[in-house]
């Protein structure tokens, strides 16, 4: 380098240089070292935001191949779209799916819905709730990934358990059965139980208390925690909070509900009787509720039951087992989501317990327990929802998705339908939609799905089927195709 050049025409030191050289490099070097050291410290962190990632992409994609594949679980998809759309117009959460003038808040006590209406303002569409679930999930599996973590001191573990979490069989059937209220459930009571596993009794209460507001039975279960907090810090913060859960259980079932109703009393309240049993005693041993409880116990490798965090998996599974309604029973259904976050931090309670056990043979189980429950995980899930995106041809388009877009198509904008549940979570963007199940007044169109809609075969086309749902209505058919009928008023 010509050194005499630089000085002439820049007017710059040499020497300056020189010597500034390796002030650079040392100060590139503390630079690199300070970024090495933040990363390791927050490495935990870190890891669990990976988790919360792969969880919220997966789901997403699943949700994405669902609508393309003109998937309708039921009707709730579409019951909670009609919702939020009018707590999105800050109005009454009336939804005509349900009945004509249905206010929701009758059937199930989920108030804090009402959060989600700016989303659904922003993006007024029903596959919007199916992401909104996603990332509840996620936030969830990220939450027990970082818990994980500080509890057993291992970032493999974290990763490896918040993925396992993240996928396990409570919330993939969950996300099969689309979006329901329980989503804000799971990342309140996975931050709760946290919490609490840290000594964190305050901010435990603070996560657990919002529960009462997503549905009626999560108020028993906000008692328990109270408990749990109670007996844990010896302290009346958990009494109190273990009060505002009872409470605001009776105040549901007892006030609310009924008086919101069309009926004027709780909707579930027959089923929900454990008098149902004396009928029947011998449904108490149903195989499907064993198949749940088997379900819980090998994910956690048994280990559940060595935390009294597992003591609020019991009003969840009480109300189920004794109703009298077969769908509470399995484990299918978005029914057995509220669990997942129970017996994966009661499984991380009973691992940072394991090293202290008396026995010898327990302590290597116990060192072995997290290892177990990823290898089980691993294990179920061909058998499980999302397996189905890795099969052969799955992301074809179906036989009649043409079909559905031009009936789709045909149903003038804005027009109210009355219809199964077919398309029915298609419809409620820009369509006031009521099931034809319930006693309706007419309609401007009626749409059938013939094939995978539910109405009755023996009810007959949709001409037959408005002629005896309204027979002082006229109506024509619009379009007939790949099973779909529509008909509009003439």
């Amino acid at each position: 380098m010509n050194f005499e050049a630089v000085r002439n025409i820049e007017g710059y030191p040499v020497e300056r240089i020189v010597t500034t050289l390796p002030q650079c490099d040392q100060y590139l070097l503390r630079m690199r070292k300070n970024f090495a050291q933040k990363v390791c410290r927050h490495r935990d962190r870190i890891w669990a935001c990976v988790v919360g990632v792969v969880v919220a992409a997966v789901y997403i994609v699943y949700a994405a191949w669902q609508w393309s594949q003109f998937t309708v679980k039921s009707w709730d998809l579409s019951i909670f779209a009609q919702l939020l759309d009018h707590y999105a117009r800050l109005q009454p959460p009336i939804v005509n799916v349900k009945g004509d003038g249905y206010n929701l808040l009758g059937d199930h006590f989920h108030p804090l819905l009402a959060l989600l209406a700016p989303v659904y303002a922003i993006a007024p569409h029903a596959f919007t709730l199916l992401v909104v679930q996603a990332l509840c999930f996620a936030v969830a599996a990220a939450v027990v990934a970082h818990t994980v973590t500080r509890s057993l001191g291992t970032v493999a573990g974290g990763l490896l358990l918040g993925l396992a979490f993240g996928f396990s069989w409570g919330l993939q059937y969950a996300a099969e059965a689309q979006f329901h209220e329980i989503a804000l459930a799971i990342p309140l009571l996975t931050c709760c139980l946290s919490a609490l596993l840290k000594g964190r009794d305050g901010s435990a209460a603070l996560w657990a208390a919002p529960l009462v507001f997503v549905k009626e039975d999560l108020g028993l279960t906000v008692a328990l925690i109270g408990l749990l907090v109670a007996y844990r810090s010896r302290k009346p913060l958990g009494i109190w909070l273990c009060v505002w859960g009872i409470s605001w259980f009776a105040i549901a079932i007892f006030l609310v509900l009924p008086f919101l109703n069309p009926e004027g009393s709780w909707a579930y309240a027959s089923t929900a009787s454990p008098l149902t049993l004396l009928a029947d005693p011998g449904s108490l041993f149903h195989p499907s509720k064993g198949l749940t409880l088997t379900l819980i116990l090998v994910i956690s490798g048994g280990l559940v039951v060595r935390s009294p965090i597992a003591l609020l998996l019991l009003p969840t599974l009480a109300w189920r087992f004794l109703s009298s309604n077969h769908g509470y029973w399995g484990p299918s259904w978005h029914y057995s989501a509220v669990l997942m976050p129970i017996v994966f931090l009661a499984l991380v309670d009973a691992l940072s317990r394991g090293p202290t056990h008396q026995w010898v043979w327990m302590r290597t189980y116990y060192r072995h327990g997290a290892t177990l429950a990823v290898i089980v995980a691993a294990v179920m899930l061909p058998s499980l929802p999302l397996w189905s995106l890795l099969a052969p041809g799955a992301w074809n388009a179906p036989e009649r998705a043409r079909a559905a877009v031009a009936v789709l198509d045909a149903i003038p904008h804005g027009s109210t339908v009355e219809t199964d549940i077919g398309l029915m979570s298609y419809l409620v963007d820009d369509h006031d939609v009521y099931w034809l199940g319930n006693a309706n007044p007419a309609q401007e169109c009626l749409l059938i799905d013939r094939i995978a809609g539910g109405t009755p075969p023996s009810w007959g086309d949709a001409l037959e089927v408005a002629a005896r749902l309204h027979p002082d209505t006229s109506y024509r058919i619009v379009t007939q195709q790949g099973g779909f009928e529509l008909a509009c008023r003439e």
